[in-house]
């Protein structure tokens, strides 16, 4: 089985593979697993009923799937990963402040990944909780160490598996006992816990942007932008919103779900409950997989300025240390996995999202796909160590959230104000674009100008529509 060489650098013309098709099943597996249904059932377990859980859910995954979905579509164009590309917004060493909070995020998610799926392997193999996260991170390793063609084709096989699996648990939650007015839009409805719910689905879908390209960089560099863009928003918001409506049913119909997820959910199919567990197994698997492949590349981003490979030895090192941490984490944080889940959820969007807004306005409304990959890497290139105007404008996208902003411990004036309504979503978004267009339109169109008439000279081409 091959390990894949590469790791920060570009991927040249000769070495693209792939259909576009493969980004469909890499987003819709990676969804279709339980700590998606666990998003699903906060909408329940904050008081909403079915009916206005359902409708928060689906308006947050169709919101947050666009900036997810734009994001993939860099990745042909490019052929670099993710979150390196923010050198040409942030700087070569300025991208480094982003990249380290994306990096924090992955390894969170990895540790809560852990939480979750802890019952599915003690169902297999009785064990204590600490040598669940062990082995589930052992075996996280061994995949993302492999690299970008084995998660996809895992990402294959589980679309499949997958979508058997939670076709018939999702026919069976139906012969559960659901509350009197689970279906009643006349009842259940708060309107803080609503615009919660649209935050936590959106947060979710934007939870994938830093590294979603890392995902399609390998593709042939002619893939239409149209269509990297329609299979990872259907993959994505498909998957997500199956997932998380199949979790508002289950926390409707099963007390305490979320105490109980994966044996909740395998005690449906009586005595095939193995085959759901297996399930539920992989599914957060493949998640962490793509939550750590994806750490090792934020983090050599942090530490490297070469667009040369990195040695296996090199990868793996940094791979363990990663998994380390993690499980430290997992381990630290499971007796109060609820308020954690809550809050990470919620904390990446505020973090999250001034990057997304600017390194969007920046792909598709300023430099309009224009970027000089060699400069990428070199610190004295045309982006510059620091774009103090970048980074400006992301601090003043965050600083004016916190009043806005909510988590178990702390609640802004202005989202006590508003009753408790989550819209940290929108500032998030709409500041940083603003600030970013308005500042650094004249600069960069000038830059672009200057970039292409010199990189025409050295012969040095630049990716282009």
């Amino acid at each position: 089985m091959n390990i894949e060489r590469r790791s920060i650098e570009f991927v040249p013309d000769e070495e693209r593979h792939g259909s576009v098709k493969s980004l469909f099943t890499i987003w819709f597996s990676a969804n279709m697993q339980i700590s998606t249904a666990i998003n699903g059932a906060l909408g329940i377990v904050l008081g909403l009923n079915l009916f206005w859980t359902f409708v928060a859910l689906i308006i947050g995954n169709l919101i947050g799937g666009i900036f997810m979905a734009s994001h993939s579509a860099q990745g042909p164009h490019i052929g670099i990963p993710q979150m390196i590309s923010s050198r040409a917004q942030f700087g070569v060493k300025g991208a480094v402040f982003p990249i380290f909070i994306v990096f924090a995020s992955y390894i969170l998610f990895t540790g809560a990944n852990a939480l979750v799926v802890k019952d599915s392997i003690q169902a297999a193999v009785p064990m204590s909780d600490n040598w669940a996260f062990i082995v589930f991170g052992v075996l996280t390793l061994i995949v993302s160490f492999l690299g970008y063609d084995f998660i996809h084709k895992i990402g294959k096989f589980l679309t499949v598996l997958s979508s058997i699996i939670f076709l018939i648990a999702t026919i069976l939650v139906f012969q559960l006992d659901f509350p009197a007015g689970s279906w009643s839009s006349n009842e259940g409805f708060h309107f803080a816990t609503f615009m919660l719910v649209i935050s936590f689905a959106a947060s979710w879908e934007l939870g994938f942007g830093p590294y979603v390209a890392d995902y399609s960089r390998y593709l042939p560099c002619s893939t239409p932008t149209s269509k990297t863009f329609l299979y990872s928003y259907a993959g994505n918001v498909l998957g997500a919103t199956w997932m998380m409506l199949l979790g508002a049913l289950l926390a409707a119909g099963i007390p305490n779900f979320t105490n109980t997820i994966s044996s909740s959910i395998a005690k449906m199919f009586g005595p095939y409950a193995g085959f759901a567990y297996l399930t539920i197994f992989l599914g957060i698997l493949l998640l962490n997989t793509l939550n750590l492949y994806s750490a090792y590349i934020s983090w050599v981003t942090v530490v490297s300025y070469k667009s040369t490979g990195i040695s296996p030895k090199f990868k793996f090192g940094v791979m363990l240390g990663c998994i380390v941490l993690a499980t430290a984490i997992a381990i630290g944080t499971k007796e109060n996995f609820d308020a954690y889940f809550a809050d990470l959820m919620v904390g990446q969007m505020y973090v999250l999202l001034p990057w997304t807004a600017i390194n969007l306005v920046d792909f598709y409304l300023i430099r309009k796909g224009q970027y000089s990959v060699p400069d990428i890497y070199d610190d004295k290139g045309i982006y510059g160590k620091y774009n103090w105007t970048s980074l400006t404008c992301y601090l003043v996208s965050v600083i004016v959230a916190v009043p806005f902003m909510g988590f178990s411990f702390y609640e802004g004036p202005i989202l006590k104000a508003l009753g408790g309504a989550d819209i940290t979503w929108a500032i998030g978004l709409a500041v940083p674009a603003l600030l970013y267009y308005l500042l650094m339109r004249n600069k960069v169109n000038v830059t672009t100008t200057r970039q292409v008439e010199e990189e025409e000279e050295m012969s040095i081409p630049i990716a282009k529509e």
